[in-house]
């Protein structure tokens, strides 16, 4: 039974007035509406050159060199929109609702507007977003890049996503999500749907790079029809002061597939609270949640959960993560949970330290102390990430060298 836009309003605002669940509760009336009136640019090279730097360092390339498209979200103003390739379309989500009625059928669909206050919130805001909508048959050849930035002190940003790829059709997508260098405390609110159709594939990569007193409520939800494929990258490198992300997968049709991998490295006083689920409620489908994390002092909790609803399914959970220095803590919370019979499903996690003798090994090698961890750090997070900018490579070598530092 459909519920009306009336009743969904009712609900998101009883949520609204709730505490959060779990993790920190983030009181929202001390933050103020995202900026709306920023003017848009042309292009991406006309922004400032402070703001192309920020780009760089999330991932997103300034000069669309290598890129379908691009769109940028500054507070809660879209500053940049071009569309460089073909058989696809890309525009603000609330332009998109406006052009095409049945993509109401889609809105709201894969996350609940009262599924917590910050999903309540982004519903009962205006909220600016990208909508990507990869045509039927369409193969687009290289990724589009989405921006989602904060550029203001104290600024909560909401923003409400929606991917389609339609049948047959492939897209891959890299989003940076970042704040300004002037910008120390705000909280981000994300809520993004994907749809992907029979036979389609979509690729999203998303690199947080947030500054250190943010809060950031990414809110996702993943729905994979017959045969679709599905592949999430997540790398979060940087300090930030609470992160909480938990992506969900259904997989509703036969042979569709899910993979996440995970990235993160947590600096002292971070929390990061990271996972990622997957539902099986077809048959012959499959998924894969693989994590890393390291820990130089913070927390980091790396939660994986999968389903299973169906019969001849195959699913694994892989889990691990470094403590590198004498604080900080590193969590594994692995869950599998079967419903019917004839299932495969497994898991496997591991938590500690460099083992001395890795250590030891590469050193007689000829490598130094110092070379020889930043060797086994850099293998021990690769995950075979794609189409990232080198300035974000240095980024990563840089957080590794500040690792070795740690190792304590």
């Amino acid at each position: 039974m459909s519920v009306s836009k009336d009743e969904l309003r009712k609900r998101a605002e009883l949520a609204l007035e709730k505490k959060a669940a779990y993790g920190e509760d983030f009181a929202l009336d001390k933050f103020k509406k995202g900026a709306e009136d920023i003017p848009q640019e042309p292009s991406l090279i006309k922004l400032s050159d402070e703001m192309q730097s920020t780009l760089l360092r999330s991932g997103v390339v300034p000069s669309e060199q290598g890129r379908e498209g691009s769109f940028v979200v500054l507070d809660n103003s879209v500053i940049a929109s071009s569309v460089l390739g073909k058989g696809f379309e890309l525009m603000d989500t609330r332009d998109a609702l406006k052009k095409h009625d049945w993509l109401k059928e889609y809105s709201w669909q894969a996350v609940q507007p009262d599924a917590d206050k910050y999903t309540a919130s982004t519903y009962l805001a205006d909220a600016p977003g990208y909508y990507i909508r990869a045509l039927p048959g369409q193969k687009v050849k290289m990724p589009v890049q989405t921006c989602l930035m904060v550029g203001h002190e104290n600024t909560a940003q909401t923003v409400h996503n929606i991917i389609i790829v339609e049948e047959n059709a492939s897209l891959e997508v890299v989003t940076g999500c970042t704040t300004s260098p002037h910008v120390e405390r705000a909280i981000h609110m994300g809520i993004s749907e994907f749809y992907i159709k029979k036979g389609g594939k979509l690729t999203f990569t998303m690199i947080h790079n947030w500054a250190e007193q943010v809060g950031v409520r990414p809110r996702t939800g993943i729905v994979v029809e017959e045969g679709g494929s599905y592949v999430n990258n997540y790398v979060i490198l940087k300090k930030v002061r609470s992160v909480q992300t938990y992506p969900t997968a259904r997989l509703v049709g036969k042979g569709a597939v899910a993979h996440f991998n995970t990235v993160a490295v947590a600096q002292p006083g971070a929390e990061l609270d990271l996972g990622s689920r997957a539902v099986l409620s077809a048959p012959e489908t499959k998924a894969e949640i693989i994590s890393r994390s390291i820990t130089t002092g913070g927390t980091v909790i790396n939660r994986g959960r999968l389903v299973g609803e169906a019969r001849d399914i195959k699913a694994h959970l892989e889990c691990r993560g470094l403590i590198l220095g004498n604080q900080g803590a590193n969590i594994a919370i692995p869950e599998l949970e079967a419903r019917v019979p004839d299932v495969e499903m497994t898991h496997e996690a591991s938590l500690g330290k460099i083992a001395r003798d890795q250590v030891e090994y590469i050193m007689s090698r000829g490598l130094t102390e110092e070379e020889a961890v930043g060797m086994i750090v850099r293998g021990f997070l690769e995950v075979g990430i794609r189409n990232i900018p080198e300035e974000l490579k240095a980024e990563i070598d840089k957080t590794i060298a500040q690792s070795e530092l740690a190792k304590g």
